[in-house]
């Protein structure tokens, strides 16, 4: 039996930090992972702030700073493995920072260049992730599900609560996912309004009233209708959801108290037989309380948050068994689930 050794490196639109998970995985009639440990590094005031406006740079600014933040993701893997005392892993899989997702003009870009990230760290790396799966008419998003096929599939969804709200799910024997709707771009948004980087337990919005209105016209925007697969970007939240938002003259916590209830309500639509089912929730948003109360609500539900560490790390850790199944030529992205004309083995391969 061969153990395969990795580190996943994710970074999330919520700009939390820079995740590590180091990971192995073997396989005997199923694939099984361990996370031996795993850490976030905190970006400085100048990182988040580069990272935040990386796409209004200039060609020659932008390009730099692809490089920087290779470098940058290459220093916190050797410092992580220094400080843990870890044996070297087989590899690295990162999947970058993402500067912009726009499938339909075939746009896409994550921030970190790979090959400074190797040469960085002497460790074979895998990135960019996105790519091919865009230039064969994909979506390039969303990829995870194809880890949560091979590692969580005794549930009947999983949701990943992170800076958009994403769920995949076994479908004709496939796996189906899509992006829901926003989630922590939108509460991080309002929480950084009252001087927090984020709303702590749903504190802010269990402070406010739904607006009705609101909720109503966010509930009906055009995406919803959209048939699956589909994803959301950053631009999407930019030019089409603050829009709506902005325009409403009502306190910021009934604003946000409003957004909960639309997800809440998003999230339910995913199951339409209203027959009881499993829902494993990971990402930040598991700590939000009071989002959790709400989607409690729906007795159709049976809400299972898994320990911090899969909580928190899930996304690393599933890049890392992607980057694994790259380096083996095997799939690791279904055309079911991604619109790709076909199925992938996606991730460039730097080797040193």
């Amino acid at each position: 039996m061969t153990i395969y050794s990795v580190i996943g490196v994710m970074s999330g639109t919520s700009l939390d930090g820079l995740d590590l998970a180091y990971c192995t995985f073997y396989r005997d009639e199923t694939w099984n992972f361990k996370i031996v440990g795993a850490t976030t590094y905190p970006y400085s005031p100048d990182m988040l702030s580069s990272l935040k406006n990386a796409g209004r740079l200039s060609a020659y600014n932008f390009i730099k700073l692809h490089k920087e933040y290779g470098a940058f993701i290459g220093n916190c893997v050797n410092k992580y493995l220094k400080e843990m005392r870890f044996p070297t892993p087989d590899l690295i899989a990162s999947h970058g920072h993402t500067i912009f997702h726009e499938p339909e003009a075939k746009m896409n870009f994550q921030l970190g260049d790979g090959n400074v990230i190797a040469a960085v760290t002497n460790i074979t790396t895998v990135c960019d992730f996105r790519s091919l799966n865009i230039a064969c008419n994909g979506q390039g998003a969303p990829l995870v599900p194809f880890g949560d096929e091979l590692l969580f599939n005794e549930f009947d969804y999983c949701l990943n609560l992170g800076g958009f709200a994403n769920i995949s799910f076994s479908h004709r024997g496939g796996r189906a996912a899509y992006d829901i709707c926003a989630f922590n771009v939108i509460a991080n948004h309002y929480a950084n309004m009252f001087s927090q980087s984020y709303d702590k337990d749903g504190e802010i919005g269990r402070s406010g009233k739904i607006n009705i209105q609101l909720l109503n016209e966010i509930n009906n925007l055009e995406y919803f209708y959209r048939p699956t697969p589909k994803s959301l970007g950053i631009e999407w939240v930019k030019e089409v959801l603050f829009l709506i938002l902005d325009k409403y003259n009502i306190p910021l916590n009934d604003k946000l108290r409003t957004y909960y209830q639309h997800a809440a309500i998003k999230i339910a639509e995913v199951n339409p037989d209203h027959k009881r089912k499993s829902i494993f929730i990971t990402g930040g948003g598991a700590y939000n309380k009071f989002f959790i109360e709400i989607l409690a609500q729906n007795k159709n539900l049976e809400l299972i948050i898994p320990d911090s560490t899969i909580i928190e790390y899930k996304e690393a850790l599933i890049f890392g068994l992607l980057g694994v199944l790259r380096t083996k030529n095997f799939v690791n992205a279904r055309a079911i689930t991604t619109g790709a004309r076909c199925d992938n083995s996606l991730g460039t391969v730097i080797l040193i």
